[in-house]
């Protein structure tokens, strides 16, 4: 199995992380710029999707990427970033809840954390994104519709994924090999990293703590075998130009 991990494009409030009069959104869209990313990442893996003289391991998807599945968070900036890319590639686009970032749909007062609220709706999806496959079991109300989700319970969520996604998508024999394409989020990475490395979460030595970071629509790749898990490249962000790679 190849695992392709894309964060979304750049969210209304990853542009004004550093405005203090900005009311964060507990669920935002995307910005322009995010709109743009999404755009070139997805015409970048239209050009890129068909295998074309693959000679011994592609490491860096020079001869193509052949992506066979996409799943995406059910957060709208997520959505919509996939939505761009599934419908240039014309396969099937999957939501996954449990890929949504750490969290989840909450309102925020400064570092305190609120009660969680509903998320959006199956219908809001069904008349936005008609080509996103829900899971049968969302029904009228918002997908979310929780309290506040701890650190510790997103590490446990992400194990979770891991192991589902093995399940899935781990090879088998006699059957050809799965390209899986995440389209989620950063915080929800290093979990997921602290999932598939078997590590404490964001703990570092000396006392020290450690983050993965990923650009807006970077692309990071994990082969995994048999036994087991190589990391080919993070934070790849060569499809976009300078002018629209953001934090």
């Amino acid at each position: 199995m190849q695992l392709y991990f894309i964060r979304h494009g750049q969210s209304m409030n990853n542009a004004h992380w550093n405005d203090p009069h900005y009311k964060e959104s507990p669920d935002p869209s995307l910005t322009e710029i995010g709109q743009e990313q999404a755009k070139q990442l997805g015409e970048f893996l239209e050009r890129s999707q068909n295998i074309m003289g693959q000679a011994g391991w592609d490491i860096y998807n020079h001869h193509g990427f052949g992506i066979t599945h996409m799943y995406t968070s059910l957060m709208e900036r997520a959505v919509h970033t996939a939505s761009f890319t599934a419908r240039r590639l014309g396969i099937p686009l999957s939501a996954w809840i449990d890929i949504h970032e750490s969290g989840g749909i909450f309102v925020r007062d400064g570092e305190a954390k609120l009660q969680g609220l509903p998320g959006r709706s199956r219908s809001w999806f069904e008349a936005n994104y008609p080509e996103l496959n829900l899971p049968a079991q969302f029904d009228g109300t918002g997908w979310w519709n929780r309290p506040f989700e701890t650190e510790e319970e997103c590490q446990q969520r992400a194990e979770r994924v891991w192991a589902e996604l093995l399940e899935r998508h781990g090879d088998r024999e006699n059957q050809p090999e799965q390209r899986v394409l995440f389209v989620s989020h950063g915080g929800f990475f290093v979990h997921l990293m602290c999932a598939i490395l078997n590590l404490p979460w964001r703990q570092a030595s000396n006392g020290l703590n450690f983050w993965f970071l990923l650009n807006n629509c970077s692309i990071s790749r994990f082969d995994v075998r048999q036994d087991e898990v190589i990391t080919c490249y993070l934070n790849r962000t060569d499809h976009l130009p300078g002018n629209l790679i953001t934090g």
